[in-house]
């Protein structure tokens, strides 16, 4: 049974010892008080692994979801053909066209990866590579959910995600997922992973510039600030929001944004023939849970993920790297 307690009276075996100087690290790369706003609610997580919580009953925190599932569908004579599902990976292609964007960034890049879970998807990630290899593009991006699991050990997820980042070319951001630590931010880097947690980068070509940001998790640790990640952002520049989720489309719209992009649906994963989601992670309406969508004047992008999640099978839902061109409109 998961340890319900309050996180004073976590035992001793099922605490997380953090490194200090990692703690002095976060501390000084994101402020004191998101880098141990973080950790608590982490902890409490890893604690409970959501006992008694709202989310008590999400499949993603059931010991025992993954054996039901794989059982179910191996009697059903379907696993074998949803774990090669999970590993087609494909390559999508999508436009975005704004009358805000700079001359010299008509025809800007960007690939989206996005759901990794690395370790528990390799042959997803080796596919997702080899696509990459051979496109072209300016930027990568990354939305979340790097880790199999919603907690512990996170070190083969880094060895994973290190390779793949080998595979790609230019610089490339990321955000954290709610199956994400804070703590793998500094390998990430380390790496060559821009981590944009709150946070906005101005992008220039030519004189001219449009701007990148990012928030932290906003479904489950619900630590986003758009507010900091929109401040400096000049009225009428082009501006990018990256996000784990789309739930937060709204602010992220009536923050001035002109395209967010983000993940954490996987479109269903398990679908309906026609690509129907039998249920979707999310609190919006289902056009906003996978592809190309708008609200007011924001473009919206939800990528069904390029890993899979509790069990890696998928049905008549593709997994997907994505190329987004920007277009003067």
């Amino acid at each position: 049974m998961p340890f319900a307690g309050p996180p004073h009276m976590i035992p001793a075996e099922m605490r997380r010892p953090v490194d200090p100087d990692v703690l002095i690290q976060l501390e000084r790369r994101l402020g004191r008080l998101h880098a141990r706003q973080r950790l608590g609610i982490e902890t409490d997580h890893e604690a409970r692994i959501f006992g008694g919580g709202i989310n008590f009953f999400h499949p993603e925190n059931w010991y025992s979801a993954h054996s039901i599932i794989r059982a179910t569908l191996r009697l059903a004579g379907l696993y074998r053909r949803g774990r090669r599902n999970s590993e087609r990976v494909r390559l999508r292609h999508n436009i975005v066209r704004s009358a805000k964007l700079p001359e010299a960034f008509d025809g800007f890049t960007i690939l989206q990866l996005s759901d990794m879970h690395v370790d528990m998807n390799v042959g997803a990630m080796r596919r997702a590579t080899e696509l990459a290899a051979g496109l072209r593009y300016d930027i990568a991006v990354m939305t979340g959910d790097f880790r199999g699991q919603t907690h512990g050990a996170f070190a083969a997820t880094l060895e994973g995600l290190a390779r793949v980042r080998a595979g790609l070319k230019g610089p490339v951001y990321g955000v954290l997922g709610n199956h994400d630590t804070i703590l793998m931010v500094p390998g990430m880097e380390t790496m060559g992973i821009r981590m944009l947690l709150n946070e906005a980068e101005a992008i220039e070509r030519d004189g001219d510039r449009i701007h990148l940001a990012g928030i932290d998790d906003a479904h489950y640790f619900r630590v986003d600030n758009i507010e900091k990640a929109a401040t400096g952002l000049p009225p009428g520049e082009f501006a990018v929001l990256l996000s784990h989720t789309p739930e937060i489309y709204r602010q992220a719209a009536h923050a001035g944004f002109d395209l967010l992009l983000s993940g954490h649906t996987h479109g269903g994963q398990i679908c309906l023939p026609g690509g129907i989601p039998i249920t979707l992670d999310s609190k919006l309406p289902r056009r906003f849970g996978a592809g190309a969508w708008h609200y007011h004047t924001m473009a919206g992008y939800t990528s069904v993920g390029t890993g899979s999640s509790i069990v890696a099978v998928r049905f008549n839902c593709p997994p997907e790297i994505t190329l987004h061109r920007l277009q003067r409109a």
